[in-house]
């Protein structure tokens, strides 16, 4: 997308349309390779159309190299983000013991994405009891096996996956109760049915209960395709004399069905953000052809972005659920933060600038030569 986002840019401006006028013009609710192949649920247009409004973009000056603030030229660019958000089988065990604690054991990992926090949250929502009460045991082979973390697959997966243990703990809390599971109600660390309320704990009085069980998707993906969709803007500016470039404004507007933790989900983007300034204006292997060696192997010499280069970001999820993505209705986000950043970033610098950098990073000697002169 680094590439691609460029391209849609130039083509923008060749055909003197508008950069977000043209993407919804060209947007589509199919597959383009598969034209039976819907998308479960994409609001595109939607990320654009706020994205362009809460950043003010009607504001943008088209012409490159066109407005200046003091020692900086400055411009500000835009790009759509894309990125897939498969499901895969996921199970999960969950424990329900006489002190009314809730244990939830699956093999999925928390690489500082959160897993901890959704799958603790996702039981507790399930069995009506506070996030307190949940204890979630991760990342041992012994447990039952989920999606894992990476490519957008955990979050959604995983999830269904606790979800599914969940249904077949409240059938047995439900039986043991009395109760009709599909009528009972689980609230407030109490089971509500027929006239009649139990505490939760009063099932497990005489041994902890245990369930298992596993999501699995069938033909979903034959079916649809399952994506994210975000709009990036951002406003860079570029000094005049040495072509040091610092970026002023990043905003990203997120459709990625339901958002199971907004706190943790935005933590994931505004990384991601950071992730794209560096692939766009810094992050660069140096190899030395002769030897098969790379240079800057470490975090001494490969150059990665530092608090004084990320401005303040704004990170909006449209409200929405995807209720063919997965009984949870989420989607993934990790990924889907740094899809397109660098294009926006590049896109900017040449509204600032006039000068096209198509090789990444665009560091200063790339456009130092081509800039405007001072005057």
């Amino acid at each position: 997308m680094m590439a691609l986002e460029i391209a849609m840019d130039e083509a923008a401006e060749r055909l003197g349309i508008d950069p977000v006028r043209f993407r919804i013009l060209n947007d589509t609710q199919v597959d383009p390779e598969k034209p039976n192949h819907p998308f479960s649920e994409r609001r595109l247009t939607a990320c654009l159309c706020l994205g362009a409004e809460r950043f003010g973009w009607k504001h943008r000056v088209a012409r490159p190299a066109s407005t200046r603030d003091r020692n900086w030229l400055t411009g500000v660019g835009m790009a759509v983000g894309f990125r897939d958000s498969p499901v895969t089988k996921s199970a999960a065990r969950v424990r329900l013991d006489a002190r009314g604690t809730i244990t939830v054991e699956t093999d999925m990992t928390d690489i500082g994405t959160g897993s901890y926090t959704i799958l603790a949250q996702t039981a507790a929502e399930m069995m009506g009891v506070e996030v307190s009460k949940v204890v979630v045991r991760l990342g041992d082979s012994d447990f039952p096996v989920a999606a894992g973390s990476g490519g957008q697959w955990g979050a959604n997966s995983a999830t269904a996956g606790v979800y599914a243990a969940c249904v077949k703990l409240r059938q047995v809390v439900a039986d043991k109760l009395g109760l009709d599971a599909e009528r009972a109600v689980f609230r407030d660390g109490t089971v509500w049915g027929g006239g009649q309320h139990f505490r939760l704990d009063a099932a497990a009085r005489n041994g902890e209960i245990v369930c298992e069980d596993a999501i699995e998707f069938c033909n979903l993906d034959k079916k649809y395709q399952l994506s994210t969709f975000a709009s990036h803007f951002v406003e860079v500016g570029v000094d005049i004399f040495t072509g040091e470039i610092r970026v002023r404004r990043m905003l990203a507007v997120c459709a990625a069905g339901r958002i199971l933790n907004p706190r943790t989900a935005r933590s994931q983007v505004i990384g991601a953000m950071t992730m794209g300034v560096g692939a766009a204006l810094m992050e660069e292997l140096a190899v030395d052809h002769q030897r098969g060696y790379f240079v800057n192997h470490d975090l001494a010499g490969y150059e990665v972005p530092v608090h004084a280069d990320i401005p303040h970001q704004d990170v909006i999820f449209l409200d929405e659920v995807d209720p063919l993505s997965s009984p949870v209705k989420a989607k993934g986000v990790g990924e889907l933060g740094l899809c397109g950043v660098s294009a926006a970033i590049a896109n900017a610098v040449y509204n600032a600038t006039g000068v096209r950098v198509r090789n990444y990073p665009i560091t200063l000697d790339k456009h130092l030569d081509k800039l405007p002169p001072v005057t």
